[in-house]
C-alpha cells in the first residue's frame, strides 16, 4: 500500500512541471502572472503551503531568466523607488499569512484591478512616475505578494500605467519580483512549507523556468509595444476576474 501511495505522489508531483512551463511562458509575455497561474493549479496537487513554496522557487528561477534575457532594459531608478518598498511590505505580508483573510483580500484586489483595466483601456488613466506613486505601487504589490503569494498583477498595473517600454517593463518587473521572492521564501521555508521529498524537483524547475522564459522572449520580440500593452491589460483583467470568482466560490 505504501508503494502505491508513493507512486501516486510522484505522478502528482510530475504534474506540476507542465504547469510550471506554461506559466513561465505566459509570465514572460505579460511581465507577470506565472505565480498567478501556477499557484491555483498547483492547489489541485499540493496543499496551500507546499504550493506556495514551490511556486516561489519557480518565480525566482523564472525572474532570474527574464532578467538575463532582458537585462538591457533594467531601470535602476525604478528598482530603488518601487523595489525597496516591495521588499519591506513583502515581509510584512508573509508574516501575516496566517492571520488575515486571504479570500477578502483577493476580492478587494480583484475589484481594484477590474476598475483599473477598464479605466486604462479607455485611455484616460495616466499615472505619473514619481517617488510617491512608485512607493505606493511597490508597497501594495509587495504586501499582496507576501500575503497571498501573488502581487504581479498589481505590480503590472502600476508599471503599465507608468508607460514603460516592454523591455524595461519586463526587466524591471522581474528584478523587483526577484527581490520580493527572495524576501518571502525564507519565511516559507522556516515555516516548513516545502517537504523534503520535493527537493528533487528544484533543479528540474530551474530548467523549465529557463526554457519557458526563453520561449516567452521569442514571442515578445515579435510583437509591437501596443499589442504588448493590450496583452498585459487583458492578463490583468483575467487575473482580477479569477480573484473575484475565488471570493464568490468561498462565500457561497
Amino acid at each position: 500500500m505504501k508503494n502505491i501511495l508513493d507512486g501516486y505522489n510522484k505522478i502528482m508531483d510530475l504534474l506540476f512541471l507542465p504547469i510550471a512551463f506554461v506559466s513561465e511562458i505566459i509570465g514572460t509575455i505579460a511581465g507577470f502572472g506565472s505565480s498567478t497561474i501556477a499557484l491555483p493549479l498547483s492547489l489541485f496537487i499540493f496543499d496551500f503551503h507546499t504550493a506556495l513554496a514551490l511556486v516561489a522557487f519557480l518565480h525566482i528561477f523564472g525572474n532570474i531568466s527574464r532578467i538575463s534575457f532582458f537585462k538591457h532594459g533594467l531601470n535602476g531608478r525604478m528598482l530603488l523607488m518601487f523595489g525597496v518598498p516591495s521588499i519591506i511590505f513583502t515581509l510584512i505580508g508573509a508574516f501575516l499569512v496566517e492571520s488575515i483573510s486571504q479570500n477578502l483580500l483577493k476580492m478587494i484586489l480583484g475589484l481594484f484591478l477590474v476598475i483599473y483595466t477598464f479605466w486604462s483601456w479607455s485611455g484616460k488613466l495616466q499615472i505619473k512616475q514619481s517617488f510617491t506613486t512608485s512607493t505606493i505601487g511597490g508597497s501594495l504589490s509587495g504586501f499582496f505578494a507576501g500575503l497571498i503569494g501573488t502581487g504581479g498583477a498589481l505590480r503590472g498595473a502600476f508599471l503599465t500605467a507608468f508607460g514603460l517600454p516592454k523591455e524595461k517593463y519586463i526587466a524591471t518587473a522581474a528584478a523587483i519580483a526577484l527581490a520580493v521572492d527572495i524576501t518571502r521564501l525564507p519565511v516559507y521555508l522556516k515555516g516548513g512549507f516545502l517537504e523534503s521529498r520535493l527537493y528533487w524537483t528544484l533543479p528540474v524547475i530551474l530548467i523549465i523556468a529557463l526554457c519557458g522564459s526563453f520561449a516567452g522572449k521569442q514571442i515578445t520580440d515579435r510583437i509591437s509595444q501596443s499589442v504588448f500593452r493590450r496583452i498585459v491589460l487583458v492578463t490583468i483583467f483575467i487575473v482580477a476576474l479569477k480573484f473575484i470568482i475565488d471570493w464568490l466560490i468561498n462565500i457561497l
